[in-house]
């Protein structure tokens, strides 16, 4: 997995800041999750084409999270788009898109596939045979999720030297990559522990933002590899992160270490403070292994 960071500041946009929006690339597929204004902007920054978009997740209906939706919808159109785009989302983003883009007499030549959401339970949202989707349902000020992306275990590694010393004919290879065992001529059967090898480990990624304090979450994060935990305050601001249902650094640090995540990443800053450094600095007094998004890093998970 490799998670591009478009935009991770909140609220206001500014000259070198940009709302929420980031693209996460598992096995040469690009998820976009959510879509501030700017997206398209950012990603032609970062070289990320858009036609190999097909899937968008926003997480809520707050501006600074899915106001660049229209436009890139817009572009996708213009630039002659024919796949079809998913969007997931609350409850009530079909009606905003769809009547903008009618106003405007600008319909996709493409078609748009909304899955709108409204369960306050983690459900799956989308799989295929690589991935699996589920949302993580936040404490926020309107119904928001957010979204863990699970790697789906790949087919079995053939193991060429046992296949040979067996002498197995290349019809069984297929068999043995899905995990059977293997009878021979002779009436003996050879376990696939031996004949295969297992396939790469997967990944986890959880993205979370916007959201308060909010323990709930940690049976649906256990484990991951790497947690996106949106940090909008520091505690000397605790107050406004409690009136807003927002977290602190130490807040997103303290989940992260109840849920036994690998890796922190902070991000969703607010733009009053003149650095983000100060957030890692208040995170790993809790939880050691954090790091700071920022506009244009990419991550490797």
């Amino acid at each position: 997995m490799k998670l591009h960071i478009l935009g991770c500041y909140a609220a206001t946009p500014k000259a070198l800041t940009n709302p929420t929006s980031q693209v996460l690339e598992i096995r040469n597929r690009l998820f976009l999750i959510d879509c501030g204004e700017g997206t398209q902007v950012q990603l032609r920054k970062n070289k990320i084409k858009f036609s190999r978009i097909e899937h968008i997740f926003i997480s809520h209906l707050h501006g600074d999270h899915f106001f660049g939706l229209p436009g890139l919808i817009s572009t996708f159109r213009l630039l002659g788009r024919e796949k079809d785009l998913h969007i997931y989302g609350p409850e009530g983003i079909q009606k905003v898109i769809t009547l903008l883009l009618r106003l405007g007499n600008s319909w996709t030549n493409y078609k748009l596939i909304f899955h709108e959401l409204s369960s306050k339970k983690s459900e799956i949202i989308f799989q295929d045979a690589n991935v699996r989707v589920k949302t993580i349902p936040l404490d926020h000020r309107i119904y928001t999720n957010g979204f863990l992306f699970s790697e789906l275990p790949g087919e079995r590694k053939l193991n060429v030297l046992a296949t040979a010393k067996y002498k197995i004919d290349k019809a069984y290879f297929r068999s043995i990559k899905q995990g059977n065992d293997i009878k021979l001529d002779d009436g003996s059967v050879i376990s696939n522990s031996e004949l295969s090898l297992d396939p790469p480990q997967t990944k986890q990624y959880a993205y979370c933002s916007d959201t308060g304090f909010n323990r709930e979450m940690v049976p649906l994060i256990n484990d991951v590899d790497l947690l996106y935990h949106e940090a909008t305050f520091l505690e000397t601001e605790a107050h406004l992160a409690k009136k807003t249902k927002h977290s602190t650094a130490r807040q997103a640090a303290t989940i992260a270490k109840e849920a036994n995540v690998f890796r922190l990443l902070l991000g969703h800053f607010s733009t009053r403070y003149k650095s983000i450094l100060p957030f890692r600095e208040e995170a790993i007094a809790v939880f050691e292994n954090v790091d700071l998004a920022d506009d244009g890093k990419i991550f490797e998970i």
